[in-house]
C-alpha cells in the first residue's frame, strides 16, 4: 500500500470512527431520556426541572402582589377598597380605566399597585384557561387575627404542582381546606370575587371560611396549596394581606 492510499485509508477509519461514536452518544441520550419518563410518578405532565421553573414564577407574581398591595396601603387606601381589574381578568372585577382620574386602588394600574398581570401557564392547570382570583373569605390558619384574610388564589391547579408549591414551602405533607366554618373552600367562586358586586361590593366575610389547621405541617403558611374537601380539587394561595 502506498503512503498516499495508507493515508486514505486511515481518515477513512477516523471517519468511521467517529460516526459510531456520534451514534452511541444519541442512543445513550435516547435511553437516559427513556428512563426519566418511565420513572416519572403516574399522571406527571412535565417533569420536575421544569415544574420547578413553574412554581418559581407563581411565587415570584404573588410576591409582587403582595408589594403592590402594601404600596396601595401606603398611598391611604383602605384595605376593603384594593381592587383588582386588569387584562384577562373576569368581569366582576370591573373595568382597569373605568375611572382614570383615580386608580390608585388598582393593583394592575400603573397609578396604583402597578403589579403585572401575568398569564399562568397551562402546565399547571388541571383546567386549562384558569386565571387568578382574589378572595377575602378565608381565614388562614394564624395567619394574623381570626379575620378574614385578602388571598390570591389559582384554581384548580395539578396535584404535581400542588406538590412542588408546600415542598418549595418546607411544608410536608397534604394541607387540606375542609371548609369547616362558612361551608366552602378558599375558592370562593363568583359570589366571592374581592370587589365585585352591585351595588355593595364584596370584601371581607365577617364568618370566614377556616381550613384544617393540624394539616399543616408548620404555621403560620402564607403561601401553600390546599386541597378542598369539597370538590377534592387542589387550590394554591398566598396572603396578599393578613388581617
Amino acid at each position: 500500500m502506498n503512503k498516499k492510499n495508507f493515508s486514505h485509508h486511515r481518515s477513512s477509519e477516523r471517519g468511521n470512527m467517529l460516526f459510531i461514536i456520534l451514534i452511541a452518544v444519541a442512543l445513550v441520550g435516547m435511553l437516559t431520556a427513556a428512563v426519566q419518563y418511565s420513572s416519572r410518578p403516574e399522571g406527571s405532565n412535565i417533569d420536575n426541572e421544569t415544574m420547578t421553573i413553574r412554581a418559581g414564577e407563581v411565587q415570584r407574581a404573588a410576591d409582587e402582589m403582595s408589594r403592590a398591595v402594601l404600596f396601595i396601603q401606603q398611598n391611604g387606601v383602605s384595605e376593603s377598597d384594593i381592587r383588582f381589574a386588569g387584562p384577562g381578568m373576569h368581569a366582576d372585577y370591573g373595568t382597569l380605566d373605568a375611572t382614570p382620574d383615580n386608580n390608585t386602588h388598582q393593583l394592575f394600574h400603573a397609578r396604583g399597585g402597578a403589579a403585572k398581570l401575568r398569564k399562568l401557564d397551562d402546565d399547571i392547570l388541571a383546567t386549562p384557561g384558569q386565571n387568578w382570583e382574589f378572595f377575602g373569605s378565608t381565614a388562614i390558619p394564624q395567619a394574623g387575627s381570626d379575620k378574614a384574610d385578602l388571598v390570591a388564589v389559582i384554581p384548580d391547579v395539578t396535584q404535581q404542582f400542588c406538590a412542588k408549591i408546600n415542598q418549595l414551602n418546607g411544608l410536608a405533607g397534604q394541607p387540606v381546606d375542609d371548609g369547616s366554618t362558612g361551608g366552602t373552600c378558599i375558592n370562593a367562586g363568583a359570589s366571592g370575587r374581592f370587589g365585585s358586586g352591585s351595588p355593595t361590593a364584596v370584601t371581607y366575610a365577617s364568618a370566614p371560611n377556616t381550613m384544617d389547621a393540624s394539616s399543616f405541617s408548620k404555621l403560620p403558611a402564607l403561601q401553600a396549596c390546599v386541597q378542598c374537601a369539597a370538590d377534592n380539587k387542589y387550590y394554591f394561595y398566598h396572603v396578599l394581606l393578613a388581617r
